[in-house]
């Protein structure tokens, strides 16, 4: 049904599309520059119109014109090129037909295996091809499969004419992973009602709620003085910084929460008696929770300044992003479409909060609803990545209902 799923995305797999944090390009690596030339080239072979590269922000952005005689909303569907902070270089995509449940050898030289007893979701891809890493790389899948699964919808529905549906818009942006990519995404020159990213995880996966983000960045100033002559003189930055972490709750951290609840995210910690830095991110649900984190992490900071001449410890707060909900709630027909999308091509739509955040929060923030929908990656990040065909081909079908129902509404 999708004939070209398969190729396009070890084609795309395959280039290292990685971001970079320290970098101060748009977007940060010029790998992906090359990569949205590539992409241009694509879109502009299967048909699309109004294909475009936005200098500004890294975005290549492209057009299914409608073929109704009626207005209906537009519909985008947006996707990542990035990949995350791994070894992207020679990726080496290995398909594994008719999976047996069993482990799958990675690297025979370097002893490196994909098993079910360690990532027991395996057992849910019997009988299905997998696509894997050689056990030296990352895959990419998150999100080089949402990339290949938007193009196969719309390259299916070129295919097919006799299918109606309205304008579909869709993106590909950069930098996602270092969680700066959506900081310019365009809106208006976007112009769609409502969007979704295609960015999630294994089937059935429905997310319209995510964190509340922000980060903390704390810095600490000490005096150091010799040792033997350091009573009621010495004040060790080092110390200070582990005091500070011990008086935040010991169970609102990432291995000690689920669901909803919220963390604070000890990120790294580096210094001398002198001086010292940490580093946190903070992370929530719900916005009045998320306000008493940061506000907890600066009045631990201020009493224990209390207790000096002078203040010892700054701590930097800023705010990433916003739980999506409160935006999407207000206009619910995105979730309800990709909902009954999902039951229509015999999927149980599993709708959970984020415990992270999407690019979606940002742009739904900017007036754009942008829920976000499966993918069909299992371990994203690593050398044990791996996503089944089957998965992606049902990522592609809800792509294509849902622009059907669209029409619909």
């Amino acid at each position: 049904m999708y004939t070209n799923l398969v190729d396009r995305f070890i084609k795309y797999a395959k280039i290292n599309t990685r971001s970079d944090e320290s970098s101060t390009m748009v977007p940060s690596t010029q790998s992906q520059i090359d990569f949205a030339n590539i992409l241009m080239a694509d879109l502009k072979e299967i048909g699309l119109s109004d294909i475009e590269y936005n200098d500004k922000n890294g975005y290549v952005t492209a057009t299914l014109p409608s073929n109704m005689d009626q207005e209906v909303p537009t519909v985008g569907f947006i996707a990542h090129m990035d990949t995350a902070d791994f070894n992207a270089e020679n990726i080496n995509p290995q398909v594994h037909e008719n999976y047996d449940g069993k482990e799958i050898i990675l690297n025979k030289d370097q002893n490196i295996i994909l098993s079910p007893e360690d990532f027991p979701n395996m057992k849910n891809y019997i009988g299905q091809t997998l696509i894997t890493t050689d056990g030296t790389t990352l895959l990419g899948s998150d999100d080089k499969s949402g990339i290949v699964e938007v193009i196969s919808a719309v390259e299916y529905l070129l295919a097919n004419p006799e299918i109606k549906h309205g304008d579909v818009r869709i993106a590909v942006g950069p930098d996602e992973e270092i969680g700066i990519g959506a900081d310019r995404f365009d809106v208006e020159h976007f112009n769609a009602e409502f969007a979704y990213t295609v960015d999630g995880g294994p089937i059935g996966e429905l997310e319209y709620e995510s964190f509340n983000a922000a980060s903390a960045n704390i810095t600490i100033q000490g005096k150091n003085v010799h040792p033997g002559t350091a009573k009621n003189t010495m004040v060790n930055a080092l110390k200070l910084a582990i005091e500070l972490d011990s008086m935040l709750p010991e169970n609102e951290v990432p291995e000690k929460t689920e669901d909803r609840e919220g963390f604070y995210h000890l990120l790294g910690i580096n210094g001398t008696v002198e001086e010292a830095s940490m580093g946190y991110i903070i992370r929530d649900h719900s916005r009045e929770k998320f306000n008493e984190k940061k506000e907890m992490i600066q009045s631990i900071a201020k009493q224990i300044n209390n207790r000096f001449d002078q203040d010892r410890i700054k701590v930097e707060v800023k705010d990433q992003y916003y739980n999506m909900r409160e935006v999407i709630e207000k206009d619910m027909r995105s979730v309800e479409i990709a909902d009954e999308a999902m039951r229509n091509v015999d999927i149980e739509p599993d709708i959970k909060p984020i415990r992270g955040g999407t690019d979606g929060s940002k742009i739904s923030f900017m007036g754009l609803p942008t829920p976000n929908l499966f993918a069909g990656g299992e371990n994203f990040h690593g050398r044990y990545e791996f996503v089944a065909v089957e998965s992606m081909v049902k990522a592609t079908d809800v792509i294509v209902e849902i622009i059907m129902l669209t029409s619909k509404k």
